[in-house]
């Protein structure tokens, strides 16, 4: 099933636009072989490179013909610049397509996709996809390598920061809003982006979470776990998709006919073209899969349409053509959908649309822009611990804002923040004084550096993403800082991850807080003043002893553009936390993989056990994460009441309603994130304890109650079998309606036949 393609190539399929057909047919019946070839060559501007390949002599393969496309290049007037050679000095005058990784924000940064996700708040994620648009096409750009969407239960993976987390549902949800922010409705209007998602597919599952490594999984884990979320941003109108690095099966996917054709083309129903990631098509060489004629063969018939970086396609397919390797049809194939790409955007209409120079200066950065950045990252924080209410604080006294992590302003924008001011976007500190003014004063000092290991430092700071070292004994500085501290009423302690600590090529396998920070955060609770642990997070990290000795942790992950002042909004409860985790927090990495849809065993733990001999567990640590998917603490309380079914039979057609009642029965209005699960009791294939299937975030003024109700039909117990028949099997189904995937009210219904 997985076996390289070797035959002839599969049909392009309508596009249902006979103009746009007519146009793109006539164009082609005008192009020589080598400037079709020559619209498959994406290459590098020379900007926020994301590989070790730079890009050469663009300027001439533009003229020439050869190159379709063009990322990692800003701004109206370079663009202006490159489409001018494009339009008026090659031979037919071919538009070029412009991308970049805009991944969570264009200038206007939002929090990194782990903390969006964290929302759990769709109308917020779609508008920072949609100002990211808007921000990216004012500065002439008009693709996005966003949304990323792979599934990722391995936190030792860096770029579980740059997904959505474990959760399928959650994932897929997620991918559409993304999609639809990024494209609107008409992908010919000058503020829109073409999206791309990535990275096609199962990147997430790579083994030991290193990143780029091999993927090995079982048709239906596949089909019910990892490929909705893909599946859910093609149907949200995608019109780009890009290749993952793994293999899948033994076959790598840019050589993988059965995922690039047979699944996506035709299971699917994709219409769009297909890139690869950064020089994907070379690296099946170090694959194992041929020199690199025969891997940019390979690539082409899989169902490859565009080479990044590479050169493969440009310098190896006249070769294979010629040889009768590959046929003309399977380039026409590929420049057609290429082409096509280009038409959406209104290019051939007006290769200049999005070259606007007052659009560059009134649309970045705005004053609206930055408050909603402000406001999503804000809800992106998840309160993980809060004993003996230490948090709201007041907004008096002194607060001494001591750490690493404190007072680098080119860290908080997060990993892929490509094209983030680093130079101008504030720190922690500058942040928090801004936001507060003169209410509190704030006091600081580095306290420890990042990493003791100056080595593993600079590698966890690069991009510009440094932060000061302090080469003095440790004991000296972290005595100073407590020195410092002494004189405060609360301690705000900024710990952590730097920015590049997670991200792409930024796997872990230790993922606790650094030690020379823990022995400061030591040194802190020492003093006897309340501390407050504001960690900076690209992924799940190992708290087991922060959680049983800070009394206050708030995950803020990396916010974003305004991070400092939404975390003064949080701290000091003009914001209150409603941010939920997207991926479970292990208690220690030997747990990992960890994640709350898992499978039962055959010998199970009992329920609330901590050991049993002979049972599914280990000898040193109990099964349960520190903290649960779908966890998140509030400044007030919600109280669930009993569920309430509305039948507890379900035939096909019908479906059920299930109501809960909430009340806030604290102190605070809040906002809480009510959370379905299901699990199929009995099945013909073993299936999750228990499945995400819809979630609600709901804001009641304290003492306000309200009945919050979901719907069930039988679309929501379907899974595919091992036949992969997408079927809803009759028999018994547990409800589950709650806080988190942990806490929740339970009940049963069954479907029938």
């Amino acid at each position: 099933m997985l076996a390289i393609a070797t035959g002839c190539s599969v049909r392009v399929q309508a596009q249902n636009n006979p103009k746009m057909d007519k146009f793109v047919s006539e164009l082609m019946g005008k192009m020589t072989v080598d400037e079709k070839i020559g619209q498959l060559n994406l290459v590098t501007g020379g900007e926020a490179v994301t590989g070790s390949v730079v890009s050469t002599g663009v300027e001439s393969k533009i003229k020439s013909g050869q190159i379709g496309g063009i990322f990692s290049m800003s701004s109206p007037a370079k663009i202006r610049a490159a489409q001018e050679l494009a339009v008026k000095q090659s031979r037919l005058g071919i538009p070029i397509i412009f991308g970049m990784d805009v991944i969570h924000g264009y200038k206007t940064l939002f929090p990194i996709p782990l903390g969006l996700a964290a929302t759990w708040d769709m109308t917020l994620i779609r508008e920072s996809a949609r100002i990211a648009a808007i921000e990216a096409t004012a500065d002439g750009l008009n693709w996005t390598f966003s949304p990323m969407v792979d599934i990722s239960r391995d936190p030792r993976w860096g770029r579980i920061s740059e997904g959505s987390g474990e959760d399928t549902y959650l994932s897929s949800r997620i991918a559409a809003e993304m999609v639809k922010g990024y494209q609107g409705t008409d992908l010919k209007a000058n503020n829109t982006l073409m999206a791309c998602v990535k990275h096609f597919a199962l990147y997430g599952a790579a083994e030991s979470g290193r990143d780029y490594n091999t993927t090995d999984m079982s048709l239906h884990r596949m089909y019910n776990e990892y490929l909705p979320p893909y599946k859910a941003a093609i149907d949200a109108g995608a019109g780009t998709v890009m290749a993952s690095f793994n293999d899948i099966n033994g076959v790598p996917a840019t050589a993988n006919k059965w995922l690039m054709t047979d699944v996506l083309r035709q299971q699917w129903g994709f219409k769009g073209m297909v890139v690869t990631d950064y020089t994907g098509i070379n690296e099946l060489v170090d694959h194992g899969l041929g020199d690199l004629q025969t891997v940019s063969a390979l690539a082409l018939k899989a169902g490859i349409h565009m080479d990044m970086v590479g050169e493969g396609f440009l310098t190896t397919l006249k070769k294979s053509l010629d040889e009768g390797k590959i046929s003309l049809a399977e380039i026409d194939e590929a420049c057609r959908l290429v082409l096509i790409a280009k038409y959406k955007l209104g290019l051939f209409d007006d290769p200049f649309r999005y070259c606007n120079d007052k659009r560059a200066k009134d649309n970045i950065l705005t004053a609206t822009h930055l408050a909603k950045a402000r406001e999503v990252a804000a809800k992106s924080f998840v309160l993980l611990k809060n004993e003996q209410h230490t948090l709201p604080l007041k907004k008096s006294g002194t607060v001494a804002l001591i750490g690493p992590l404190a007072n680098t302003g080119s860290n908080m924008p997060g990993t892929w923040s490509v094209s983030a001011d680093l130079e101008n976007t504030p720190s922690l500190l500058e942040g928090m004084q801004a936001a507060l003014g003169n209410k509190v004063k704030i006091i600081h000092h580095l306290g420890s550096n990042l990493i003791s290991d100056a080595a593993y430092q600079e590698r966890a700071t690069m991009f510009g993403r440094s932060i000061p070292r302090d080469e003095r004994p440790e004991a000296d500085i972290i005595a100073e800082a407590v020195q410092v501290a002494s004189s405060a009423d609360v301690i705000v302690a900024a710990l952590g991850e730097s920015s590049e600590m997670s991200g792409e090529s930024s796997s872990r396998t230790d993922l606790d807080i650094p030690a020379t920070q823990r022995r400061l955060l030591e040194a802190l609770l020492k003093t006897g003043k309340p501390v407050v642990l504001v960690l900076f997070a690209g992924r799940p990290m190992t708290l087991t002893w922060e959680h049983e000795h800070v009394p206050a942790i708030l995950n803020v992950w990396f916010g974003g553009t305004e991070t400092g002042k939404a975390v003064a909004d949080v701290l000091f409860g003009d914001v209150n936390p409603s941010g939920k985790l997207p991926a479970t927090f292990p208690k220690n990495v030997g747990q990992i993989p960890l994640y709350y849809a898992a499978k039962t065993t055959g010998r199970p733990l009992a329920e609330d056990a901590w050991f049993q001999k002979f049972r599914s567990n280990y000898l040193d640590v109990d099964n349960q994460p520190l903290y649960p998917f779908g966890y998140g603490l509030s400044y007030t309380h919600f109280h669930y009441g009993d569920i309430r079914l509305s039948k507890t039979s379900l035939r096909p057609s019908e479906k059920i309603l299930a109501t809960v009642r909430l009340s806030n029965t604290g102190n605070y209005d809040g906002e809480e994130v009510v959370q379905l699960y299901l699990r199929d009791v009995y099945a013909s294939i073993t299936r999750p304890v228990k499945e995400l299937k819809g979630f609600q975030k709901v804001f009641l003024k304290k003492g306000e109650s309200r009945d919050i109700q979901f719907e069930i039909t039988s679309e929501d117990l379907k899974f595919y079998n091992n036949d992969l028949q997408f079927v809803a099997e009759p028999g018994d189904f547990k409800l589950f309606i709650g806080t988190n995937s942990n806490d929740a009210k339970e009940t049963q219904f069954t479907l029938l036949d």
